[in-house]
């Protein structure tokens, strides 16, 4: 069932969300590369928000969620594997609140080591999105805590679409306007929330989405107009196997022109041209924007990309084993 209209951001709710999270969250750097310029055949600019808080965009949500808290909210809780957890507990710990992570036992070991560095308590599960939330929904009656989604969320989608006002803002400063925002999509907070930010600002501007071709379900439901709500997705793109949210499916249709796929192999090879070219040790789901503009270089050819670098978290000690998958 869709969601009720009433209960969708808007575009001014990202504009309140930069309100509420101003000198919170860090203005992150807007970077390029003439080499990847030469590369990609096109010219691209790296939104580095595996430099922000907890070293993902994920904190942009979590510290607009808990702007908005109920009265009276005594702890918080979600599910997550990884970043949003982090973000969540991040963000907790600065307002003094208890927060619980439900993780799944897949989830890589430096974001399970991350949550728990900012003070939450872990609860593992399965790694199905049934298996997530019925073990979310036994720590709330345990617990009482209000519950932030990792995604489907209004205030989540605001809060992410706050980087889109930096982006466009940045790139004024440098002389410049994009014709392309390009970011991955798992659940979509980030791509629906800048989808509602452009809206508002530049409703011309390209707003593509980019996912692995093993977790597809957020192309096949745009393209489709049909929400899917089941996948079983194979991709080392950690940050990407969730399922696209019902709100987000639903901004995002209006909102987003295109959401292209890419290869294991186009991901990592990007990963490694950001590492190698850029020095920027970014994780494999903030790899896959700019994979997309190295695997459908026709259609980006010589436009002006703003790229999303979504996070940094990754287990160092599979970086050799992953630079070993794929040549230069």
């Amino acid at each position: 069932m869709p969601p009720d209209r009433n209960d969708l951001p808007t575009s001014a709710d990202v504009f309140s969300g930069a309100q509420n999270i101003a000198g919170t969250i860090h203005r992150t750097p807007l970077i390029r590369s003439q080499q990847l310029d030469r590369l990609s055949g096109a010219n691209v600019w790296f939104k580095c928000e595996h430099m922000q808080k907890v070293g993902a965009f994920k904190a942009r949500g979590a510290a607009n969620a808990l702007s908005r808290l109920p009265e009276g909210t005594v702890a918080v809780a979600t599910h997550s594997s990884g970043n949003h957890g982090a973000a969540l507990a991040w963000a907790a710990a600065a307002r003094g609140l208890p927060c619980t992570v439900v993780m799944p036992e897949t989830a890589p070991r430096a974001k399970r080591a991350a949550v728990e560095g900012y003070g939450a308590v872990i609860v593992p599960c399965g790694p199905s999105l049934a298996e997530r939330e019925s073990t979310l929904q036994a720590v709330v009656r345990q617990t009482g805590a209000h519950v932030v989604p990792p995604y489907d969320d209004s205030r989540i989608i605001a809060g992410q679409g706050t980087v889109a006002l930096e982006i466009v803002q940045q790139c004024r400063e440098q002389g410049f306007t994009p014709d392309v925002i390009l970011a991955p999509v798992g659940g979509g907070g980030l791509l629906a929330g800048i989808g509602l930010a452009m809206a508002a600002l530049a409703p011309d501007m390209l707003v593509i989405g980019a996912e692995p071709a093993g977790a597809d379900d957020a192309q096949r439901s745009l393209r489709g107009g049909v929400h899917i709500t089941g996948q079983k997705p194979q991709t080392i793109a950690d940050g990407l196997r969730t399922t696209l949210g019902r709100r987000n499916y639903t901004v995002i249709r209006r909102t987003v022109r295109d959401i292209v796929t890419v290869s294991e192999n186009g991901i990592v090879r990007a990963m490694r041209l950001l590492w190698t070219r850029t020095k920027q040790l970014v994780e494999p789901s903030a790899a896959v924007g700019f994979a997309a503009v190295l695997e459908h270089g026709a259609r980006f050819r010589n436009k002006h990309i703003a790229i999303v670098l979504t996070g940094g978290n990754l287990d160092l000690d599979r970086v050799s084993g992953l630079l070993a998958t794929v040549g230069e």
